[in-house]
């Protein structure tokens, strides 16, 4: 995410703000104030918070913001899960997702034994995306490593708990290369297959045409990098994992938030809902109902 700023929200902009009037640039400054004002630190992924929090750190903002959470409270979501906003939220937030999804299955087992054995499929597309084996081995098994430990603990390991989880997220070592690593997967899947994703693909910064190859290289596979619609769809895609992101970018008059699907496969019968990521400009943290 980009890098914070320490300028207080002007007082012009206060809960009678029509939103609809700033531009994208001045709506962005407005989000980044509010969104993470100790960027370095944050946990890299935090303990769940209640969602008053969040909108109490909005009561001197926009009334819009106000009212788009609390139509999230009226939906029955209770807490946020936060990311740090060093750019990686994006990758981080849904690894911890996928995770921990697979550790409160209703067969965890069963389903982790299949979200090891996607993974190790993924080795192949890797080194034929160009990235060298070995090195792209080591960022592997830290996130193999925790799907493993849900039911297959090696000996001198204990089994994968939700606390835990969050521990191995916080650990820098484990949780950066968790994501370099579904960087490093999402361009793989970029690169080969460029003719159905190269349509869509423009440059973040000017919103013009890019190619598949410097996009990955220039805004895929850098840690730092924030992730849009394109990178959200391959990844979901590679991790055969759906979720949905609720946008809560201010926009809405009445506060209603927009929730996107992104949905590889219907859901098993019974199964619970998908994970669901909040968005907010620049950002991702994770929505959760307790």
């Amino acid at each position: 995410m980009a890098s914070q700023s320490d300028a207080p929200v002007p007082q012009s902009q206060n809960l009678n703000d029509d939103l609809n009037a700033l531009s994208v640039d001045e709506l962005d400054r407005l989000t980044q104030n509010i969104l993470d004002e100790t960027t370095s630190t944050r946990p890299l992924l935090s303990e769940t918070s209640p969602l008053s929090v969040l909108r109490e750190e909005y009561e001197r903002g926009s009334g819009t913001f106000l009212k788009q959470i609390d139509y999230l409270s009226s939906k029955g979501y209770t807490h946020l899960r936060r990311a740090r906003g060093d750019g990686d939220c994006f990758y981080r937030s849904l690894a911890f997702a996928w995770v921990e999804s697979l550790l409160t299955s209703q067969d965890s087992a069963f389903d982790s034994s299949m979200a090891l054995s996607l993974l190790e499929s993924s080795l192949p597309s890797l080194e034929a995306a160009g990235f060298e084996g070995s090195v792209c081995q080591d960022f592997y098994d830290e996130l193999a490593n925790l799907v493993r430990r849900i039911a297959s603990p090696g000996p001198n390991e204990p089994p994968l708990t939700p606390s835990t989880l969050l521990e191995a997220f916080q650990n820098p070592e484990i949780s950066n290369s968790i994501v370099v690593f579904l960087r490093l997967l999402t361009s793989a899947a970029i690169r080969a297959d460029q003719d159905s994703y190269e349509a869509f693909l423009v440059h973040p910064e000017t919103g013009g045409p890019i190619t598949a190859q410097t996009f990955c290289e220039n805004f895929v596979e850098p840690c730092g990098k924030e992730a849009d619609d394109v990178q959200i769809t391959v990844l979901t895609k590679a991790l055969n994992f759906n979720i949905q992101v609720a946008y809560l970018d201010g926009r809405s008059s009445d506060g209603t938030v927009n929730f996107v699907e992104f949905q590889i496969a219907p859901p098993a019968p019974g199964a619970p809902p998908p994970p669901v990521l909040l968005y907010r400009p620049g950002h991702y943290d994770i929505l959760e109902k307790h």
